[in-house]
């Protein structure tokens, strides 16, 4: 154990741990209620049991391990890469919110120790794939020679808790319970070692387990142990299982996300090991019972000693003994178990922890004097009081109804295993128990694994219910602080509850509120409404007390994010709440002043009067005033309504008349070639307008880069050349095309060649433009006036005051000819402008001299035309 682990453990203490971190926060009268007893060994000599944890401290820790294995970064990854984690998460130093503080120094030998492989498998299967997953960053440590001294490790799922999650994160532990954690890791599998002047540190149980499967072993025995309470029994899942793997296995799978087989495995190899024992309870029928594990290192911790259930008595016995664990009118007196509770308090202990399952063979009947006499022949067996009385096996009349039915039946009652005399105590001479004890010990007479109760008794089926908080980490934050109202819930109520629970999370994530630290507002919410109320021990139903008091927001003013005078999205006073009183309290001063004025010398007690009716009276205007701005404000609401309506059948009229205008286009011919159905113009006709254009615009570059624009023989000597070479560029396009595409099916299909043709076409021309575009621009840029406006560029920005100093150095120079190009470029571009602007001018001119072409000339082109096959027909004159 290192130094700084050692010095904290020293002065250490469980009653000294925060138990409101991470949402498993206790309230101050349930706390206050038993002692925390002190932790070490059970006769309390000897240093403190790494595996005697805290109820608080176990919960905090199994929620901080749940965090990161469900993290994205680790979920996922191989039981060694995932146990790597841990390890190094649990090895981190005390976090104070910087990268420095949260990193954890070791090397990959010392790691691969750890995790029970070779330096080797760290290198290859562990490092990596957390690298590549941003689980972890790391960084080699190197001496004066450059040679590999350590290894730096950050673990990101822990930086990410301490930079977005806040204090309330799951992860974000404090340095005693990450000391804890690392203590615990040691106790289970830690290698051991002897530091020099230091106390040595013996190696864990599963220090000796190396090879394959050791990781998944390790990290299956630390969930197990996180997962235990004091008892040393672990929490078995619920729901059906195999019978072949067992709800063990089903519940180490569930804990380390594989198959139950392979859970199965597990929990046989840490059997062999010496760390879990399995049993079956004994039942009087010599039948299998229901399955349990214990976890021997923790039941070690705590004082308590794997023994075997013993069988209850045989059928001779009239009585049996009651464990101390038993609920209803079994429970010894004086136990907390007559009370159906599962303990209150900070704290577990092995009598709070202890199985609550009723032994196969208890009678369920009423505890009667041991003195009585048998008096009634045994044959008589059918199990009420009053069965003596002879007749028809008729019931008294002050018994329930049923009750003269068989056990066996559906809804009748077990049968008591002795006949109750007729002189015996009847069931209206025993002590009225409490309401509570009756309604507690019906409900919870047979428990089954996972902390759901089963139906049994002489009462109507009831719902099963959970004891324990839902899995999801959230609903277990936010529910924390009333974890005991939660166990009073029936299971429709917890259904409801959890429902209502998820609602305001996600309105607290609507109003502004980060999605990490919305359980714990809430939970923090609920625990201010808790000390409101006085505790949970003054909440008698908890059930509306949870919907209408201790889950809504309370607004104390108009503003949404205002929750009892709080910001929900800052967690500070709320400033319109201080607004609100800020005028009530001026209103009240300046009432008061009015009265003054008004009425000198009155009386205290009639001024009082006087002011509380003005008072009175201000109010009933603020509320008329109120009134109408909230009729106004819905008033204002129907009428943006009906706009927005109106709007929207204006939209849909206007999308209405353009579909039909867009039909009509549809329907249009070719205006070229006149194929029908076109929308007017094909595609393959817009293409070839389209890169007649360019290439006209082509033309234009080429002349406004190269040519005289004062002399029309160089202008059209520059447009000719610049047609051909598109020319040109566009037939060997097409040629390329023909190399890479079926001839046959285009000789076949002649409209589907000509569209492909005029496509080719107009890419070519798009390519061709830009380069003469660059090439213009390119020449232009070395004309006097851009040459001329770069000098003037280049001297202005050698000349600014911070290159005064050194105006011919590297800096300078490089920021001198980055403007000067700037400054030639801008030049380029706008002598371009300019040329193809005088360009266009000429040849609108010219155009507008020529006048259109006579229909002499017009109509052999237009009857040489080819007409589609919707246009072809007999033409009657």
């Amino acid at each position: 154990m290192s130094a700084t682990t050692a010095s904290v453990l020293d002065h250490l203490s469980w009653d000294d741990v925060d138990p409101s971190v991470a949402g498993f926060r206790l309230p101050g009268p349930r706390a206050a209620l038993r002692s925390v007893p002190a932790s070490g060994k059970p006769d309390g000599d000897g240093p403190e049991d790494p595996l005697r944890l805290g109820r608080v401290m176990r919960l905090r820790l199994l929620a901080a391990v749940q965090a990161l294995l469900a993290d994205p970064s680790v979920a996922g990854q191989s039981d060694v890469a995932r146990l790597a984690a841990v390890v190094l998460y649990a090895k981190s130093r005390a976090p104070k919110g910087e990268e420095d503080d949260l990193l954890t120094s070791t090397w990959a030998a010392e790691l691969g120790r750890w995790l029970g492989v070779k330096e080797s498998t760290v290198h290859h299967r562990v490092l990596p794939p957390l690298r590549t997953s941003d689980g972890v960053h790391t960084q080699v440590v190197r001496d004066g020679k450059g040679h590999p001294t350590g290894l730096k490790c950050l673990v990101m799922p822990l930086w990410r808790a301490h930079h977005g999650g806040g204090a309330g994160h799951p992860l974000a532990l404090t340095k005693a319970e990450l000391a804890t954690l690392l203590r615990l890791c040691e106790a289970l599998f830690g290698h051991g070692w002897t530091p020099k002047g230091k106390e040595p540190t013996p190696p864990g149980l599963l220090a000796g387990r190396r090879g394959k499967g050791a990781a998944t072993d390790r990290l299956g025995l630390l969930l197990m142990v996180l997962n235990t309470r004091a008892s040393g029994w672990l929490q078995l899942c619920g729901g059906s299982v195999k019978t072949k793997e067992g709800r063990g296995a089903a519940t180490l799978a569930r804990l380390l996300g594989c198959s139950p087989s392979g859970g199965r495995k597990v929990l046989a190899r840490l059997t062999k090991a010496g760390v879990v024992a399995r049993q079956r309870k004994t039942t009087s029928t010599r039948m299998n019972g229901r399955a349990r594990v214990m976890l021997l290192p923790v039941a070690r911790a705590y004082g308590r000693t794997l023994a075997p259930v013993e069988a209850a008595s045989g059928p001779a016995a009239v009585f049996s003994a009651r464990p101390v664990g038993a609920c209803g009118d079994h429970a010894p007196v004086g136990t907390a178990g007559a009370l159906g509770t599962s303990g209150i308090g900070g704290a577990e202990s092995p009598e709070e922890t202890v199985d609550r399952e009723r032994p196969d063979g208890a009678e369920l009947h009423a505890i009667h004097a041991s003195g009585v006499t048998s008096v009634v022949p045994p044959q008589l067996s059918c199990g009420f009081s009053g069965e003596g009385r002879g007749a028809e096996g008729r019931r008294p009349e002050c018994v329930h109804v049923r009750e003269d039915q068989p056990a066996d039946s559906e809804t009748g009652v077990a049968a008591s295993g002795s006949p109750v005399a007729e002189d015996g105590p009847l069931r209206g001479e025993k002590l009225k128990e409490s309401p509570v004890d009756e309604r507690v010990g019906q409900g919870a007479a047979v428990a089954g694994a996972g902390g759901r109760p089963q139906v049994s008794g002489w009462e109507k089926a009831q719902q099963q219910r959970w004891v324990v908080l839902p899995a999801d980490l959230c609903l277990r934050v936010a529910l924390g602080p009333v974890a005991w109202l939660w166990e009073r819930l029936s299971g429709w109520q917890q259904d409801q509850v959890e429902a209502a629970a998820k609602t305001e999370l996600a309105q607290l994530a609507g109003l502004g509120v980060a999605s990490e630290g919305a359980p714990r507002l809430l939970a923090d919410r609920l625990t201010d409404r808790l000390a409101e109320t006085g505790g949970e021990a003054r909440v008698d139903k908890p059930f509306p007390w949870l919907i209408r008091r201790g889950l809504p927001q309370r607004s104390a003013c108009s503003h949404r994010k205002c929750d009892d005078g709080v910001r929900l999205d800052t967690g500070e006073g709320c400033e319109n709440c201080g607004n609100v009183i800020h005028l009530r309290r001026a209103w009240r001063a300046r009432i008061g002043a009015d009265i003054d004025r008004e009425l000198p010398g009155l009386a205290d007690g009639a001024r009082r009067d006087v002011l509380e009716e003005r008072v009175r009276e201000r109010v009933g205007i603020e509320a008329e005033d109120l009134a109408w701005r909230q009729e106004q404000a819905r008033a204002e609401q129907a009428r943006r309504e009906a706009a927005r309506a109106s709007a929207a059948e204006q939209a849909e009229r206007e999308r209405q008349v353009a579909a039909a205008a867009d039909a009509v286009r549809q329907a249009l011919a070719c205006e070229d070639c006149g194929r029908g159905r076109a929308a007017g113009l094909c595609e393959a006709c817009d293409h070839r307008r389209q890169t007649e254009a360019l290439i006209g615009e082509a033309g234009l570059l080429t002349a406004a880069g190269s040519a005289d624009l004062s002399d029309p023989g160089s202008i059209a000597a520059a447009v000719a050349g610049a047609r051909t070479a598109v020319g040109h560029s566009i037939g060997a396009e097409w040629q390329e095309f023909l190399q890479i595409t079926d001839v046959a099916d285009l000789e076949a299909d002649p409209q589907a060649a000509a569209d492909a043709y005029a496509f080719t076409a107009f890419q070519a021309a798009q390519q061709a433009v830009g380069e003469y575009q660059d090439t213009a621009l390119a020449v232009l840029g070395r004309t006097e006036e851009a040459e001329a406006e770069a000098q003037r560029a280049y001297k202005t920005e050698q000349g600014r005051h911070w290159f005064r100093h050194n105006p011919t150095g590297a800096y300078a120079v490089a920021a001198a000819t980055k403007a000067a190009d700037t400054a030639r470029e801008r030049v380029a571009k706008y002598l371009l402008a300019a040329r193809l602007e005088q360009l266009r001018e000429q040849r609108a001119a010219r155009t507008e001299q020529a006048g259109a072409a006579p229909w002499a000339d017009r109509l052999p082109q237009l009857a040489a035309r080819a007409l589609d096959g919707d246009a072809t027909g007999t033409v009657i004159a």
